[in-house]
């Protein structure tokens, strides 16, 4: 048996027992439901709570209402017999009210709103077919998405951090979703129209991480910091594995201009919903739950001020920022290398035909997804556990480095193409570690200078995508594959040493 128990502060008016009243109903299986009224100065309290039953029997409760003193700005509280609010609704200054618009919470409003906020590399080949471009022009083609994207890193992390993720979020995703859609267009006027779309595309997408990095930093405890990130990344691997399935279907049917104006239209569907549903902070968020809200403001590493200027000499001072600069250099050359040639080294190296080749790229990005997610996991466990962030960055950063390294070498000792198919899936799957690693530590070492921190340290990445890509053209022109990947495998190795030397998970700016 359990008694609902109505507790209500001392300090409240004093309410008639004839203006309280509490009522229950039973609906076959379900728990009983109890809804209660009262009135105090004019005021109208009406509101119903389901009883979570633990055991099997019948509830009787004789309720008995006694004089109560009710304040206009107190609480009124409803519990269970264990002690478990059931039932709270704040003042009337419209901070919180929980529970008022139903008896039982549909469980996507129990879902925490914090864990609710690729198609060149395919259509370059047909296109380099239809046009006669050499592996050079194709380097120079891929390469100049990144000229735009190098442009709008910093800015994006000073836009971020001043004026909110949200808007900069949005604006990035109309920006290049355009951009995307007027590809086709551009590549049949020339060559040199091609370059300024591909570049204006970068510029969309590179305000898009600092303005991600932004959000988590204001929205994400420090304890669920990296699975919240590699839930977030995980979002554009199965982007990539979307595009890279789709595209040569598309292809096949309607031809190479169709995967440009397919990927470019779904933007204009994500932000209709992303203006309703997201907000900048959890401070501006009116639908947000009280528990939720005091849970991530009461994380020390949280921003709660906007920021009004950067101190960049302070910033560049710091050797874990040029650990996260140099890092992230050697990072993404890897890395951005198989996001652009991938399809390229499947068809000529491994003989697979366009249609495969998308089919075989889709199962490093699934690996990524799924080892982001497991590496986020281990490390907020071994966090929860006592270990240091620190030692636990570096853990994960030097899987990050260490394990493409390693597969990348195997390439060429396989000798048929499920094996480098398995080689580079796994190398990728290693490298998604890296969310635990230096793209969690932006928001270690200075949380509410993130998004500018992620501007700084991708802008390196993005140098590493720009010479990388073009350079690979070059590579491929005067040598081999295995000349690609030891080049990247050497500064896989420079990135681990110098992580381990110099990065921290200590927060170094305030």
């Amino acid at each position: 048996m359990r008694a609902l128990l109505i507790s209500l502060p001392s300090d409240f008016r004093s309410v008639p027992k004839q203006n309280l009243s509490i009522h229950s109903k039973f609906l076959c299986s379900k728990a009983p439901e109890f809804q209660f009224r009262f009135l105090s100065a004019g005021r109208t309290g009406i509101g119903s709570v389901a009883v979570r039953r633990r055991g099997v029997g019948k509830v009787w409760a004789e309720v008995k209402s006694e004089p109560y003193d009710v304040a206009d700005s107190k609480s009124v509280k409803l519990e269970d017999a264990l002690g478990s609010v059931v039932f709270r609704q704040d003042g009337d200054d419209g901070d919180v009210v929980d529970g008022l618009d139903g008896v039982a919470v549909p469980w996507w409003e129990e879902f925490p709103k914090r864990w609710v906020i690729v198609n060149m590399s395919i259509a370059i080949l047909p296109m380099s077919q239809e046009f006669n471009w050499n592996p050079a022009t194709v380097g120079l083609i891929q390469s100049s998405f990144f000229w735009g994207y190098l442009l709008t890193q910093v800015a994006g992390g000073i836009w971020a951090d001043t004026v909110g993720g949200k808007a900069v979020l949005g604006f990035g995703v109309v920006w290049w979703s355009i951009a995307t859609a007027l590809t086709p267009f551009a590549a049949r006027v020339g060559l040199p129209f091609l370059l300024v779309v591909r570049a204006f595309m970068g510029i969309g997408e590179g305000v898009a991480m600092p303005a991600m990095n932004n959000l988590l930093s204001k929205w994400v405890p420090v304890g669920e910091r990296s699975r919240s990130l590699a839930f977030v990344y995980s979002g554009m691997y199965l982007g990539s594995v979307t595009g890279l399935a789709f595209s040569p279907l598309l292809i096949h049917k309607f031809g190479w201009a169709s995967v440009f104006y397919t990927f470019g239209s779904l933007g204009t569907v994500w932000f209709a919903v992303w203006l309703n549903k997201a907000h900048s902070s959890p401070l501006e968020d009116p639908q947000l739950r009280s528990a939720e809200k005091k849970l991530i403001l009461s994380s020390s590493s949280i921003s709660k001020e906007p920021v009004k200027s950067i101190p960049w000499r302070l910033i560049l001072s710091k050797p874990p920022v040029w650990a996260l600069i140099v890092s992230h250099f050697c990072h993404n050359w890897g890395t951005f290398i198989l996001l652009t040639w991938m399809p390229t080294y499947y068809n000529q190296v491994l003989k697979f035909n366009l249609t495969e080749s998308g089919l075989f790229c889709v199962l490093p990005w699934l690996t990524m997804a799924f080892s982001a997610n497991l590496g986020g996991w281990i490390a907020d466990t071994l966090v929860s556990r006592g270990l240091s962030v620190t030692t636990v960055r570096k853990i994960m950063q030097s899987i990050g480095f260490l394990g493409p390294a390693f597969f990348l070498t195997q390439l060429s000792h396989v000798d048929s193409p499920a094996m480098a198919v398995l080689c580079m899936s796994c190398s990728q799957g290693t490298d998604a570690f890296s969310q635990s690693g230096l793209y969690s530590n932006h928001q270690d070492i200075a949380p509410r200078y993130s998004g500018v921190l992620l501007g700084l340290s991708n802008t390196a990445g993005v140098l590493a995508g720009v010479f990388g890509t073009a350079a690979t053209g070059y590579i491929l022109q005067h040598g081999s594959w295995d000349d690609v990947f030891k080049v990247s495998v050497g500064l896989y190795l420079v990135g681990t040493v110098v992580w381990n030397l110099f990065s921290t998970g200590e927060k170094i700016l305030d």
